[in-house]
């Protein structure tokens, strides 16, 4: 559970599988170490290694042909005889979709014996995520052959919006927008959550003297974030500040992230077992996104724990959040550093901790957004009858 997408599948089988029988057909990169399954009875989970992405045979297809690369990525045959399998051997009521990734899948859950309601769940918008790749990454053949990709994906997700009965959203902006292009389709808000009781009771652990960046530091948008805040808003932080540090906390970093950790003042971790320690340290969280889409869960992380956040306004892009009550938000350098300076001021950190802990507790805690699923699933399944 080491990515936003990983921590809402997780969560939301967990709640699902409080409440009916689950079975869970999962894709897996091979050299991921062995998954946990959420602690249920009526659970049972298969898994597929992935084939190797990003070839050179689906770079070709995903430039030349109708398909874009990352939905070909997650294209093996293995999946669909195991979902064959399951689907002629299992009464299904409902089979929920993880994302545009897996639309060509879709031909062979309509053809199941018990015709389950298909429910379609959007992690984010796909093509929103590559068309702003194309706005700012470096280089014309990259820039055009994600221009490509997102105008592909963009017929993808529509394929996908018509061929569900249901979709849950992680927003409602993403609700609109994707209403927007089919709309009478049946789309619903379900947000991405926290985990409010794991991250809720982390102890203070001694002075705060950390700026934390959560992610997955494989991830472009994350990579851009991190080194671009190193180079913008750091040096200006630190020498106002020496004494804090920039900790940079995630899997996989890229070797871009790697070399920060020879800035002054900068750690990146890697790998981790468990990030909560790394909040009990932290003066806020910062979350300095120029690019991606759906919902952040690093922020709801940081407010149930109690961390202020300091993030850009897409970075913050589809939480019910209200800037300087429960965030505080900052598109530059300088209102960057004015911002965590703000923190300093003990009385404004606790007010902005414990309203955005409040936050999280009342609108983000996965079993109230498993049950808002759990009722969608029923009324696609109704729909049919």
């Amino acid at each position: 559970m080491n990515t936003g997408a990983r921590l809402r599948d997780y969560h939301l089988a967990r709640e699902l599988a409080r409440r009916a029988s689950l079975t869970y057909l999962g894709l897996r990169n091979p050299q991921d170490p062995p998954p946990v399954p959420p602690p249920a009875e009526a659970f049972q989970a298969v898994l597929i290694s992935k084939d190797p992405g990003y070839t050179p045979a689906n770079i070709l297809r995903g430039l030349l042909g109708p398909v874009p690369v990352n939905v070909l990525n997650c294209w093996t045959a293995r999946a669909v005889a195991e979902l064959r399998r399951l689907l002629d051997g299992q009464q299904f009521d409902v089979v929920q979709v993880e994302g545009v990734h897996l639309t060509p899948y879709l031909p062979y859950i309509r053809a199941a014996r018990s015709r389950p309601a298909i429910v379609g769940d959007w992690h984010n918008i796909e093509s929103e995520i590559m068309r702003r790749y194309s706005e700012n990454t470096a280089g014309l053949p990259r820039r055009l052959y994600a221009r490509r990709t997102a105008g592909l994906l963009e017929k993808m997700e529509v394929r996908l919006l018509k061929g569900c009965q249901a979709h849950s959203v992680a927003s409602q902006r993403e609700q609109e927008k994707l209403l927007a292009r089919a709309p009478g389709a049946n789309i619903s808000v379900v947000e991405n959550g926290v985990d409010f009781s794991a991250y809720s009771t982390i102890p203070a652990g001694g002075p705060r003297r950390d700026l934390l960046f959560v992610g997955s530091m494989d991830y472009h948008a994350n990579i851009e974030a991190a080194v671009r805040f190193a180079a913008d808003t750091w040096p200006l932080l630190h020498a106002r500040r020496p004494q804090l540090r920039f900790v940079i906390v995630g899997r996989s970093p890229a070797p871009a992230v790697q070399a920060l950790a020879r800035l002054p003042g900068v750690a990146v971790t890697g790998t981790v077992d468990d990030v909560r320690p790394y909040y009990s340290q932290a003066l806020a969280t910062v979350v300095p996104l120029r690019v991606g889409s759906g919902t952040r869960l690093k922020i709801l992380e940081s407010m149930a724990a109690g961390v202020p956040v300091v993030s850009t306004r897409l970075g913050a892009e589809g939480l019910e959040v209200t800037e300087d009550r429960d965030i505080l938000l900052a598109e530059t350098a300088a209102e960057t550093v004015r911002a965590t300076e703000a923190l300093a001021d003990g009385e404004r950190w606790r007010s902005i901790a414990a309203a955005a802990r409040e936050l999280a507790r009342t609108r983000y805690d996965w079993p109230i957004l498993g049950e808002k699923l759990f009722r969608i699933h029923c009324a696609a399944r109704a729909s049919l009858s």
